[in-house]
């Protein structure tokens, strides 16, 4: 994961956009109510001098600043023991459970604190912010976040997309099913991204707290199943959509590649990775069938969405996935996707067993309709390859309604709509198998 002020843009009065939400919610989050709408104003200064307890400072966000602030949006800080402390003293000054400090710290003494041990401490409120659009800074920091929060979880990366960011993932459970989710292929979708990284802050709370989840029992799941999750497959084209992407050469070069599109609107209309290559066309399913489609339309070269790529897999990010399909024995996969409120579930004539029955309820618990793929779309996707070359369910999930990229006001209700599909990628799979007992 980037370290603590790593990358990040330093910002100035009078600034503007998601960094400036970032600082925003920081102060939130720390106790200083401060409005997240993208402005570094005179209101948000005034908040960000009363957090660094300097009325003098300037209205600036540097590194050291940003230091300061990260913790309250990676959801924990880490605590120096002094003489005497309990981890009721420590919770407190926190304000805090003790609980929480207890499960992020497995191995501490509570009854032999040593002074200058050093203990991470999550504070009390949600990881997954409801408010703020969303980047690969703020997706590594929920992730690591729910890392400390919860040590039972394993995280890493699949790979590294074109311009080198961590495609990140983590795996909730120990069973021997696996199934996978993954979300934001296209730069524009980016808000499918916080869907299965609030899913999983919930499964995993849940599981802590020994709870059920939608009405599930989630210690038998977490037994039974191993759910991986890929919250942004494509790290840089996210952040180039939020102009979260610092880079200058990577940023000239995507405006290059998008004023030969002058009919897609930059960057709110890019799909693509950074060098252009749709991710979701990059399978080995219909690839040449997508191209000849696609060049039919005039994307025959690297554009802000459509372009096939020069052959399948050739884009780092697709190519992460694919191997990391490879590489596991997934049950069943969900691929999120906005906009339009239908689930695709079939490749051609392929019709995994029990694939219909799955779309069925997954349209029963949504509201979705099931729908069969349209022409000029139905290859070279992921879950066309993950059917063709496992005979498995696999399901596109076209979240929301509205026009990409759809802002975090849709969030609500896209995640009240796909929460039990989230459960039920793993408990449908969980009925089959109880059939067949």
């Amino acid at each position: 994961m980037r370290k603590n002020g790593e990358s990040m843009k330093n910002i100035y009065i009078g600034d503007t956009g998601v960094f400036v939400e970032y600082v925003q919610l920081a102060l939130n989050r720390a106790g200083f109510p401060t409005a997240i709408d993208g402005q570094f104003g005179k209101e948000t200064c005034h908040m960000l001098k009363k957090f660094m307890g300097d009325n003098n400072m300037g209205c600036y966000v540097d590194a050291h600043i940003w230091e300061c602030l990260i913790p309250y949006l990676k959801g924990y800080t880490t605590h120096t023991v002094k003489a005497r402390e309990t981890v009721y003293d420590i919770a407190g000054l926190y304000d805090t459970s003790i609980e929480a400090v207890l499960f992020a710290n497995p191995s501490i003494d509570v009854m032999n604190l040593q002074i200058g041990e050093k203990i991470c401490v999550p504070f009390g409120f949600p990881l997954v912010s409801e408010e703020t659009a969303y980047t690969s800074y703020l997706n590594e920091f929920i992730i690591e976040g729910l890392s400390v929060r919860y040590p039972f979880i394993i995280t890493g990366h699949i790979g590294r997309s074109a311009a080198g960011r961590r495609i990140c993932c983590m795996q909730l459970g120990r069973g021997q099913t696996q199934v996978c989710y993954a979300a934001a292929f296209h730069a524009n979708e980016w808000i499918t991204a916080p869907v299965l990284l609030k899913f999983a802050e919930e499964y995993c709370k849940a599981y802590a707290e020994n709870k059920t989840l939608y009405g599930e029992d989630v210690t038998a799941l977490y037994e039974r199943y191993s759910l991986f999750i890929i919250p942004m497959v494509n790290p840089d084209g996210v952040d180039l959509v939020n102009r979260a992407l610092n880079n200058e050469v990577y940023n000239m070069r995507a405006e290059k590649i998008a004023s030969e599109y002058l009919n897609v609107p930059f960057p709110s209309g890019w799909k693509a990775n950074i060098d252009g290559i749709d991710l979701n066309l990059q399978f080995p399913a219909g690839w040449e069938r997508a191209r000849e489609i696609k060049y039919a339309k005039g994307y025959v070269s690297p554009a802000p969405r459509d372009f096939v790529g020069y052959s399948p897999l050739s884009a780092p990010e697709s190519r992460a996935v694919y191997e990391f399909t490879r590489t596991h024995d997934f049950a069943l996969v969900l691929a999120y996707h906005t906009q339009g409120e239908v689930i695709y579930w079939k490749y051609l004539d392929y019709e995994p067993q029990n694939s219909r029955r799955i779309v069925q309820y997954f349209s029963e618990v949504s509201g979705y309709a099931p729908e069969l793929t349209p022409g000029t779309s139905g290859y070279a996707g992921y879950k066309d390859w993950f059917i063709q070359e496992y005979n498995r369910p696999g399901y596109t999930i076209e979240a929301g309604i509205g026009e990409n990229p759809l802002d975090m006001s849709h969030f609500h209700k896209i995640y009240e709509d796909n929460k039990l599909i989230l459960m039920g990628g793993m408990t449908q799979i969980q009925t089959d198998a109880n059939k067949s007992e």
